[in-house]
């Protein structure tokens, strides 16, 4: 350990003191990640740079390497723990600057389903990409999504389930939007261990996300295009 601890990052010039926060997220480091944070305040870069070149930046990293296979579930928490300490600081100052938003996700596991690791790395990860993340837990019969999509305006409505019993849920809950006429105003994207593509098309999401790097991806994407729908 005796080179790391060599490092003064205060002692790094901006190009340097970037790369280094890549390494530290990669590797977990929250407390320096958040000592990061605090030196590119100082020096006066803008919360949104910071967010978007130091831990998203980051975090991309981290996300290729997930679905990759490089890095696995626990690197990944602690990835995403450390990204967590840097937003903490972050995220009052973004509020104020009204720094621009990605987007804005609900999230939550099915009725009758109590898993949720998988939907907490998608939470995470998707706040690591820049999202805003509103995650309703677990158990979540149609009334708590209904109620969260009216309350919280998202652009992404996220269901989860690890159960076979429970993916049926997700349908209930789309079905329920078509009643509505409320299907078109979000991007529905599902996942879970059970669930594949043709499952995704044949209960009507926009997209079946297989993992959490992928659900990131899939969300820029369909964020993207309605922004330019629109703009156009």
């Amino acid at each position: 350990m005796s080179d790391e601890e060599d490092i003064v990052l205060s002692e790094l010039n901006d190009e340097e003191l970037v790369e280094q926060m890549f390494d530290d997220l990669y590797d977990g480091l929250k407390e320096e990640i958040e000592e990061g944070v605090n030196i590119l305040l100082e020096r006066g870069w803008t919360p949104y740079d910071i967010l978007t070149k130091a831990l998203v930046g980051g975090m991309t990293v981290v996300g290729h390497d997930f679905r990759d296979g490089i890095l696995f579930v626990p690197e990944v928490l602690l990835a995403a723990n450390a990204m967590k300490g840097g937003m903490f600081i972050l995220k009052p100052l973004l509020a104020e600057t009204g720094a621009p938003r990605v987007g804005k996700m609900v999230i939550g596991t099915v009725k009758g389903d109590i898993h949720d690791i998988g939907k907490n790395l998608v939470s995470m990860m998707m706040e690591g990409a820049g999202f805003e993340v509103v995650d309703i837990g677990i158990n979540n019969p149609v009334e708590n999504y209904l109620e969260a999509l009216d309350t919280e305006q998202p652009d992404i409505l996220g269901m989860s389930a690890l159960l076979t019993t429970t993916m049926p849920y997700m349908k209930v809950v789309i079905d329920t939007l078509i009643e509505q006429g409320r299907r078109d105003d979000y991007i529905v994207l599902v996942g879970g261990a059970p669930l594949n593509e043709e499952f995704g098309k044949a209960i009507g999401a926009d997209a079946y996300c297989r993992d959490a790097a992928v659900a990131v991806e899939t969300a820029k994407d369909f964020v993207s295009r309605k922004h330019n729908q629109l703009a156009g």
